[in-house]
């Protein structure tokens, strides 16, 4: 037994040495490695020449955007509007086109339907969002047209640029904005008339177009929930009158209410008719 102890002892102590060799060995090549010390300092190095001063003002990385006095503004400016504009991208295209009541008509449609996350959320933002451009398609390319292209082109201002690519979006807001809530901002601004269309500002036309928006989505949202409540109310007073109490409605009016939607095609009629609003067809 104690031979085989010191057997046991004899082999961990040439383990651990085998694992601490290369931290023991480590310092006797880095000093046998080491160059001889002398007496003498190595000398600084030359100092270089001055390189060629860059003329800063000559590079411009934005070829668009100028820094000179000619332009309407400079560039650190014109870069905040920028980013300002991308902040608020999303509320321009919720607020200011067709977004708004696709989405609520289409977020209606599920919960008149009982199905919780079919179809999800991911595919009713996106089908509204391709909706909207098919919608604003025209108005897009109008503003493309008549602002984008030549103030790209250098034919025309920023600030002339911005007020030609407001006309046609005001024209699509006011075409969709009822005439009541259109007066109801337009007193709480103090605002007694306009002259023309275009002279109406973006603070009063905005907020009356998407009260307008939402009433219609509501509107249209009250119909498509009509035919599904008269379902679930058959069907469920079909099941008290056979004694089924403890069968949930849900289980029996969802598959009814899925097959008359497919049956008389409710993706087509809710799109053509909510398109065709728009466009004016």
């Amino acid at each position: 037994m104690s031979s085989l102890r010191s057997l046991s002892s004899r082999s961990l102590v040439a383990v651990l040495l085998l694992w601490l060799w290369p931290l023991l060995a480590a310092p006797a090549a880095l000093a046998q490695n080491a160059p001889p010390a002398t007496g003498r300092q190595q000398a600084p190095p030359a100092a270089q020449p001055p390189a060629a001063t860059l003329n800063l003002q000559s590079l411009n990385p934005l070829p668009n955007l100028g820094t000179n006095d000619e332009e309407d503004f400079e560039l650190p400016i014109q870069l905040l509007l920028l980013l300002t504009v991308l902040s608020l991208a999303p509320a321009i295209v919720i607020l200011m086109t067709s977004f708004t009541r696709l989405a609520i008509i289409f977020g209606l449609l599920r919960q008149a339907l009982g199905t919780q996350q079919s179809p999800p959320t991911q595919v009713i933002i996106g089908l509204a969002l391709f909706l909207t451009l098919f919608i604003m398609y025209p108005v897009f390319e109008t503003i493309h047209d008549d602002a984008l292209e030549p103030y790209l082109n250098g034919e025309i201002t920023q600030k002339v640029a911005l007020d030609i690519a407001v006309v046609p979006m005001k024209d699509f807001m006011l075409t969709q904005t009822r005439e009541k809530d259109l007066m109801l901002f337009m007193d709480m601004a103090g605002i007694e008339g306009f002259s023309q269309d275009e002279s109406i500002p973006l603070h009063v036309l905005v907020p009356s177009f998407v009260i307008s928006e939402l009433r219609i989505a509501f509107q249209i949202g009250f119909m498509i929930f009509l035919p599904f409540l008269i379902v679930d109310l058959i069907v469920a007073s079909v099941l008290m009158s056979m004694g089924m109490m403890m069968l949930p409605p849900v289980m029996i009016s969802l598959p009814i209410k899925l097959l008359l939607f497919v049956l008389a095609d409710g993706w087509y009629l809710i799109v053509e008719s909510v398109v065709r609003g728009y466009l004016g067809l």
